[in-house]
C-alpha cells in the first residue's frame, strides 16, 4: 500500500515541523512515532507529547487511503542523510513501512494508527483572532528567556498571554526578573488570559517566520490553536494564578542611566569572566557621568570596567545577577537602553527610550 511517492524535500519539511515535540525517550512508545494518514492525494503528518500536538499536510500520489505510525526520529534522520531532489517512496510492506531512495531500501517498525492518542480539539467559548508571524514571533523573543524552568510554582514555566482591548501582551516571569511585551491588534477583544507552557513557546518560536503572513490564534479555557504555515499548532493550557505583573513593574524609579547596548554587552561578558560561578554577581557604581562594574569570585580575583555614562542622580551600589542582565539585552534590538534605578534594595527596570510596549524588571541581589 503506497503512503507517499514524491521528492525527499516535500516529504521532509512537513515531518521537521511535526517532529520538534517527539520526546526520544517516552513512557508510551508510540508517541516516538508520527502518525502518517493518506487520504484522497493528500499525506497528513501528525505529531503529539500528549501536551502539544502539531499537524501538517503535503501531496502525494494515488487516492488509496490508509494511516499507520512510524519512528520519527529515524525517518526524518534517513531522509536528511539523502540527497536533495531525489525521488523517494514510502509504502506499507508486511506490517513495515518501507522507504525507497534511489537503489536504497529503508525497512522500519510500525505500530497501528488506531492506537494513537489524538488531542480532542475543543471550540466552546473561543476567542479568535490573528497577527502577523514577524509580531508574534518578535513578542516571543522580547520575554521568553524569563520564564522559569521546571520550577515548583508550575505556573511559572510558561509565558502569559493576554488580549486586552486592541493590545496583545506577553508576560514572562522565573521570580527573579520579569518581562513584558505588547503588540498592537487591528481588532479590539475581549479581555482573555492564558498560560501556554514552556515547550509550546519554544517550539512555536522555531516554526514562526519573520514575515507578515498570518498565524491565526484561537483560544479556549484550556487550549490554545495556532494555524499557520499549512501547519496546526494545539498546545494545552498551564491551569494556575499569573503573578500580578503590574504590581511588579516599578513606576517612579528617579535615577535614569542612558546606556549604548552593545558597550554594556562587552563590559558585563568581560567582567563575568570573574564573576563566582555559583552566584554571578556584578556591583554597578554609579556616580555623576561615570559606571563601574565590579566583580569577584572565592579565589580572589577581581575584575574592573569603567565607562562615562549619561547619568546626573545621587551616587549608587547595586549589584545584580550578570545572567540576568545579558539575557535582556541580547533580546533586544535598540540601540541605546534606559535603566530606571531607586536604591541598592529595589528592583531595577529596563525600558527602551521612547518604547512603553516593552519593560524588563530584575531584583537586586547583595555581593
Amino acid at each position: 500500500m503506497l503512503l507517499y511517492k514524491g521528492l525527499r524535500d516535500q516529504l521532509l519539511g512537513p515531518l521537521q515541523a511535526v517532529s520538534g515535540i517527539v520526546e526520544k525517550r517516552h513512557t508510551l512508545p508510540i508517541l516516538s512515532n508520527v502518525l502518517l494518514e493518506k487520504n484522497a492525494g493528500v499525506l497528513t503528518l501528525l505529531a503529539t507529547d500528549i501536551e502539544i500536538q502539531i499537524t501538517t499536510q503535503t501531496q502525494t500520489s494515488g487516492e488509496e487511503s490508509t494511516s499507520i505510525t512510524v519512528g520519527a526520529r529515524k525517518l526524518q534522520d534517513i531522509l536528511r542523510s539523502l540527497p536533495e531532489g531525489l525521488e523517494v517512496s514510502l509504502a506499507l510492506v508486511d506490517k513495515r513501512l518501507q522507504l525507497k531512495a534511489g537503489k536504497g531500501k529503508f525497512n522500519l517498525q510500525t505500530l497501528p494508527a488506531e492506537d494513537f492518542p489524538r488531542m480532542v480539539v475543543t471550540e466552546d467559548q473561543s476567542t479568535r483572532f490573528s497577527v502577523s508571524q514577524k509580531q508574534l514571533k518578535k513578542l516571543f523573543a522580547l520575554v521568553q528567556y524569563a520564564m522559569a524552568q521546571q520550577d515548583i510554582r508550575y505556573y511559572l514555566n510558561g509565558l502569559l498571554l493576554i488580549t486586552k482591548g486592541n493590545e496583545l501582551r506577553v508576560v514572562a516571569t522565573d521570580g527573579h526578573r520579569l518581562a513584558y511585551a505588547a503588540g498592537a491588534l487591528e481588532e479590539a477583544l475581549a479581555p482573555i488570559e492564558v498560560i501556554l507552557p514552556r515547550k509550546t513557546i519554544l517550539e512555536l518560536s522555531k516554526q514562526l517566520n519573520d514575515s507578515e503572513d498570518l498565524v491565526e490564534i484561537i483560544l479556549t479555557p484550556n487550549q490554545a490553536r495556532f494555524k499557520f504555515n499549512n501547519i496546526e499548532f494545539i498546545s494545552k493550557l498551564i491551569d494556575g494564578k499569573f503573578p500580578d505583573y503590574e504590581r511588579v513593574i516599578p513606576k517612579n524609579h528617579g535615577k535614569i542611566l542612558k546606556i549604548s547596548r552593545n558597550q554594556f554587552i562587552q563590559l558585563l561578558q568581560r567582567v563575568a569572566i570573574l564573576t563566582n560561578e555559583k552566584f554571578r554577581g556584578v556591583r554597578l557604581l554609579l556616580s555623576e557621568g561615570s559606571l563601574k562594574i565590579i566583580s569577584n569570585n572565592t579565589e580572589q580575583e577581581e575584575a574592573q570596567e569603567e565607562i562615562e555614562v549619561e547619568y546626573s542622580g545621587e551616587s549608587l551600589d547595586v549589584g545584580f545577577n550578570v545572567t540576568y542582565l545579558l539575557d535582556v539585552l541580547a533580546n533586544v534590538s535598540e540601540e541605546t537602553i534606559e535603566l530606571h534605578l531607586a536604591d541598592a534594595n529595589s528592583s531595577a527596570l529596563f525600558i527602551l527610550p521612547g518604547n512603553e510596549n516593552f519593560k524588563y524588571v530584575v531584583m537586586p541581589m547583595r555581593i
